[in-house]
């Protein structure tokens, strides 16, 4: 019963972390596809224990990185989508039975308890976004251009790890 306690506090713990800004793994991340020179489709994952507002950031920082490892400066965003995967997990069941035996004289005296554990549920949502973006060496003079130098200063200093 230990050992399964414990072993279910180290899942419990490395799981209970918010995804970090970093190439997608099985705790979330970030991926993208080139589409064109200069255009992008941009992927971020998080996974139960990250905010929405948190992929979204750091999807725009991993825009703006690109950007800047392309040479370029600014971008737009052509496409967005925002989605949330749910699912749930039960923890499994365990019964204990345990019981006590008494003798008096010829007469024998018992009792049996028990006890369960676990069957607990937990509804975890998964947020995801994606942005396909264009990058630009000036700043178009039409539409919603981001700057990625700023971006990547501001939303760096927030998710970057030092």
């Amino acid at each position: 019963m230990k050992k399964l306690t414990t072993i279910f506090i180290i899942f419990l713990f490395l799981n209970g972390c918010g995804t970090q800004y970093s190439s997608s793994g099985w705790k979330g991340g970030f991926s993208e596809t080139q589409l064109d020179e200069n255009m992008y489709k941009v992927y971020f994952s998080g996974n139960a224990y990250t905010s929405s507002q948190s992929v979204a950031d750091m999807c725009l920082l991993r825009c703006a990185e690109l950007c800047l490892n392309a040479d370029y400066n600014y971008f737009i965003i052509i496409d967005e989508s925002q989605k949330t995967t749910t699912s749930t997990y039960t923890t499994p069941t365990q019964t204990n039975t345990y019981g006590t035996v008494s003798a008096y004289g010829n007469t024998a005296y018992g009792s049996v308890n028990s006890y369960t554990t676990g069957g607990q549920t937990y509804n975890m949502s998964k947020p995801s976004n994606s942005n396909t973006i264009v990058l630009f060496k000036d700043k178009p003079s039409n539409g919603i251009s981001y700057n990625a130098k700023f971006l990547y200063d501001s939303l760096g200093k927030k998710y970057k790890k030092k």
